[in-house]
């Protein structure tokens, strides 16, 4: 698939925030890129699942996990035996990493197959992990992640105890080296394929949610949460 251009696009000559860097410019598309803080905290948060990625042992390893955002940094957590976590911690300054999040917006599916393509919203982020070890900052990270895929779930649970913070790790990643991405709009067809007797056009995609199921064990007086509904 191939697709060199779009009919509307996010340029970076209006963007600020971010400054542009070498890891940062994309060699393709580059009138896509967007740095603006507000676009790349968008769709930081409206995503649930991020891709970390660091080498390992020479190779690269590339994992799907939670996180959460507090302000201008980026909060991954998981147990004390994690092997990226565990390095983040050992090496110094920390653990160099690429961390990336996608949204499918529609498909995009033009005449030719050479021009079928998607509408997204991406964002990298480049830069140096680095273990939490303040307590403050370390329940603060925490509660975002929870906070990240129900907003206000954190302070409608029961906070971590001693035990299970000792058993979990946090690192953090600071949004300096970071861009956004985006696509809309339509096919860009060849000239001479607009006569061609094939549909095209973009098909949406949308998240959506399902009525909440509650556990077999709760007890019939619980409803569920406004910030549930709400979602």
């Amino acid at each position: 698939m191939s697709d060199t251009a779009s009919p509307q696009t996010t340029g970076t000559e209006a963007a600020a925030g971010y400054e542009p860097t070498e890891r940062t410019v994309p060699t393709r598309s580059r009138e896509r890129a967007a740095y603006d803080q507000e676009v790349v905290h968008s769709i930081l948060d409206e995503a649930y699942v991020c891709h970390l990625g660091f080498v390992r042992d020479g190779a690269p390893v590339v994992l799907p996990t939670l996180f959460g955002r507090a302000g201008d940094r980026l909060y991954v957590h998981g147990s004390t035996g994690s092997r990226p976590l565990r390095e983040a911690g050992r090496t110094h300054p920390g653990l160099p990493v690429c961390l990336t999040v996608t949204h499918v917006d529609g498909l995009v599916l033009a005449r030719s197959a050479f021009h079928h393509s998607i509408n997204y919203r991406s964002v990298v982020v480049h830069g140096v992990a680095r273990t939490v070890t303040d307590p403050q900052e370390r329940r603060t990270a925490l509660d975002a992640i929870v906070d990240h895929v129900v907003p206000g779930r954190s302070a409608d649970s029961r906070p971590a105890d001693e035990k299970e913070l000792a058993a979990t790790a946090v690192i953090r990643l600071d949004l300096r080296e970071v861009s956004a991405k985006i696509r809309t709009g339509g096919p860009n067809d060849d000239p001479r394929d607009l006569a061609l007797p094939h549909w095209a056009g973009v098909v949406p995609l949308a998240r959506g949610y399902a009525a909440p199921l509650p556990a077999d064990d709760l007890a019939p007086a619980i409803g569920v949460p406004a910030y549930i509904t709400e979602l």
